[in-house]
């Protein structure tokens, strides 16, 4: 297997900077079979789930990538759990909300795509 850590840095590169520039782009990391559970709402399906984040009630967000890990999923295909927390910035927004997500990647030809997401934000007790 490549290096999971390198292929979980790629990917959450590429998935942060296209949601905080146009979440509609997410779509082709997608398939129908795909699952997102938002704050514990789980959506199936690449339509579904782009629907859901393109309608957050928001406009401008940037994600900071505090933690990153990655582990082999499958002892049989190459796939791939990576778990992320970081700091969220929302419109003008001058508290980071601090937010836990994780995603099962699948090979799919050269790539991956995106069979679970989990999205929480954390708060304090």
């Amino acid at each position: 297997m490549a290096d999971i850590n390198a292929i979980a840095k790629q990917f959450t590169d590429f998935y942060y900077n296209t949601f905080d520039t146009n979440r509609a782009d997410l779509a082709p990391l997608y398939r129908d079979t795909s699952m997102l559970t938002w704050e514990g709402s789980p959506i199936q399906g690449a339509s579904g789930i782009v629907e859901k984040l393109s309608s957050l009630p928001f406009s401008k967000v940037v994600h900071k990538v505090v933690t990153l890990d990655a582990q082999p999923s499958s002892p049989s295909i190459a796939s791939l759990i990576v778990s992320v927390t970081g700091l969220l910035m929302v419109d003008a927004g001058e508290n980071a909300l601090q937010f836990s997500q994780i995603f099962q990647l699948i090979p799919d030809g050269s790539s991956y795509y995106v069979y679970n997401d989990i999205f929480r934000l954390n708060y304090g007790s």
